[in-house]
């Protein structure tokens, strides 16, 4: 399935690091929800990204918009990355998979690794009604988002 600019996606219901359940509809509830999947915590590209968003986390805040991050890690794994760098936004657990596909940025298998199902770095930006605004979603787990493109999608969306 792939997620067009201007569809309401999927709803959703993970846990987040404290293992607390949480819903599109209440991380939507407040305003615009960035959520950007990331196949693994703790490897580098995905420590980069994750910083990059923390530092200019200001940012997002300041034009209403919420921030969530995604792996297929475990809520326990999630609550060490976010601790280890001091990340102020929740990361959610889809151990299982099944927002990764929902989605459609279910990665199986990664890169010639051995590994099976890992989120696709990608990133979402979801207006308080559900409907898809921005879209970003690469097959090369190496590369980063595009976030000057992400600040002015979140800054269009805001004015």
């Amino acid at each position: 399935m792939v997620l067009r600019l201007g569809q309401r996606v999927p709803d959703f219901a993970l846990p987040d690091a404290d293992r607390k359940v949480r819903t599109l509809g209440e991380l939507t509830g407040e305003g615009p929800l960035l959520i950007a999947f990331f196949p693994f915590a703790f490897s580098g590209t995905c420590d980069r990204e994750m910083c990059t968003f923390r530092d200019g986390f200001g940012q997002l805040q300041t034009s209403g918009v919420r921030m969530v991050g995604v792996s297929v890690d475990s809520s326990f794994s999630l609550r060490a990355f976010a601790q280890t760098y001091n990340l102020p936004f929740p990361l959610l657990s889809d151990f299982n998979k099944k927002v990764t596909k929902l989605y459609g940025v279910l990665q199986d298998p990664w890169v010639g690794l051995g590994y099976r199902g890992v989120a696709k770095r990608s990133v979402f930006l979801v207006d308080r009604k559900g409907v898809l605004r921005y879209r970003w979603v690469t097959d090369i787990p190496s590369e980063e988002p595009p976030y000057q493109e992400v600040v002015k999608a979140v800054q269009k969306l805001a004015s």
